[in-house]
């Protein structure tokens, strides 16, 4: 089908300059990016010459096919589709629903799951949205989430607030309850969960009558700056005696999931919503999949079904989305098809491997990891026992090529001013760097770091704008300027990800 379609595109000639109908606007309409717009052009080739010559180290971030770049920049762009395949409130949807079904397909295909009991919703935007999504959907205003709190390694689509703010609007339209790590692990605490500074409750005693009041509706699985795996069994079981519903979200990880080389949550899980474009390697974009069909046969001998999937359904269109974006989904279908792959399952593999190098190569340099080590994509380094902060470092990180981010850790009490550095390997990984690299890269950054505190011993003031300036001084600029070129002569060994050719060389 696809092939004929091209030979009847091929064989279409294009208007003469001389036709009444070749108006003067199709030229420019189908005149290429440079001519356009040249300033926009040259902006683009920066930030690709930044990606080759730099590391990229935040564990949120990949580096997506040239295959799934060319989807998402193609005329399924330009279509509206309000609704879903097959019913949807514009016409001219053929082959948009065509995409959508199969992008839909290969999501269960991927994640090994069994269509007559699993649903996939491919709509959504991204993760945050799909997350307020299942919330809309499943829980009544005001109704509670438990999930990992956000200083402690959750995210903010889970629901964050202090004793003074509502800092997501999660918390603002539900009541959320966080439970914590294990400030002497790094781990999950399981067995407690903290309601607010005056309760704590272990997780099996909120399931139980006498904090009735306290129970959660949803319970949270997931998190952005978490080292090791999630015991799904274990908050299953604390699920069944709330009665409540299990939501994974495995954004981080979902590639990983998807080769086969972490534990799976769709055994435990209730409803699994995830991001397209970290592990996963596709475009920006995100997935809700839930349960469907038979759910228990009740005490009178009844079949009670799953409900979630109309009601997910309509929480993302009409409830909180207009028209798709087709031409997301459509490079979603391609990542999608790649991740099925044997070269995909290797990739992951080697995710893991490199990881579980630079922690170790991070510990042998005397660096404290949170949880003391990693099971997944990331690391968290803790940098308060060196005498400085996440902020300071990822100012030098960046001045010298290494994209970073600054994290809380536990005990932290700012988040503007955090104790920690978070580190991941899928997208440098992507690029083909192995074992040793990581190694290397943890000499990098712990050249870095050792910059930052001499930094910092000669800066006058204690605020992060008076360290910058001492930074920039001539002072230090040689030495971050030695380190970059460092950085980048290693980086530039390693191929481009989705990139062609490089129109500029900085």
């Amino acid at each position: 089908m696809a092939s004929m379609a091209l030979r009847r595109l091929s064989s279409l000639r294009p208007l003469s300059s001389s036709s009444s109908r070749h108006y003067m606007w199709t030229k420019q309409l189908n005149a290429p990016l440079e001519e356009v717009d040249p300033e926009i052009a040259d902006i683009i080739e920066l930030e690709k010459a930044r990606q080759w010559k730099g590391l990229e180290l935040i564990p949120s971030e990949n580096f997506t096919s040239l295959s799934v770049m060319q989807a998402v920049g193609s005329v399924m762009t330009n279509k509206y589709s309000e609704g879903y395949p097959g019913a949807r409130y514009y016409g001219g949807n053929e082959y948009i629903d065509m995409a959508e079904t199969l992008c839909q397909k290969r999501a269960l295909e991927t994640f090994k799951l069994d269509p007559a009991k699993w649903g996939v919703n491919v709509q959504s935007l991204s993760g945050s949205p799909a997350n307020f999504q299942v919330y809309t959907a499943l829980l009544k205003p005001h109704e509670r989430i438990m999930a990992l709190d956000l200083p402690h390694g959750g995210h903010l689509s889970h629901g964050y607030q202090t004793d003074t703010k509502k800092i997501s609007a999660v918390s603002i339209f539900f009541e959320t309850m966080p439970y914590r790590l294990d400030e002497s692990t790094g781990y999950i605490d399981y067995d407690q969960v903290k309601v607010n500074d005056q309760f704590s409750f272990r997780i099996e005693t909120l399931a139980g009558k006498e904090c009735s009041a306290l129970q959660a509706k949803i319970d949270s699985c997931g998190a952005s700056a978490y080292a090791r795996l999630y015991d799904y069994a274990r908050i299953r079981k604390v699920c069944d005696k709330q009665k409540a519903i299990l939501l994974a979200d495995m954004a981080h990880i979902s590639g990983l999931v998807a080769a086969g080389v972490i534990p799976s949550p769709f055994e435990y899980a209730d409803v699994v919503t995830t991001t397209t474009h970290k592990s996963l390697r596709g475009p920006r974009g995100a997935m809700i999949f839930f349960r469907k069909g038979l759910k228990e046969i009740n005490k009178k001998g009844q079949e009670v079904m799953y409900d979630y999937e109309d009601k997910i359904n309509q929480a993302v269109f009409p409830g909180l989305q207009g028209g798709p974006h087709n031409h997301t989904i459509t490079a979603l279908a391609v990542a999608l098809k790649q991740a099925m792959t044997p070269e995909y399952i290797a990739y992951q593999k080697q995710v893991l491997s490199n990881c579980s190098k630079f922690a170790e190569t991070l510990l042998e340099k005397g660096y404290d990891l949170v949880s003391g080590g990693t099971e997944n994509h990331l690391v968290l380094v803790n940098l308060r026992d060196k005498g400085i902060d996440g902020s300071r470092v990822e100012k030098v990180l960046e001045a010298v090529h290494i994209a970073a981010n600054k994290n809380t850790v536990p005990g932290d009490v700012s988040a503007m001013v955090p104790g920690g550095i978070r580190m991941g390997t899928p997208a440098l990984t992507s690029r083909g760097f192995t074992e040793e690299d990581f190694v290397k890269v943890a000499e990098f950054f712990d050249a870095a770091v050792k910059l930052a505190l001499k930094i910092k011993a000669d800066t006058n003031g204690t605020k992060l704008k008076d360290f910058v300036a001492s930074m920039n001084s001539e002072t230090h600029q040689s030495a971050l300027s030695r380190l970059r070129l460092e950085v980048e002569e290693y980086a530039k060994q390693f191929p481009t990800i989705g990139v062609v050719a490089l129109a500029v060389e900085l």
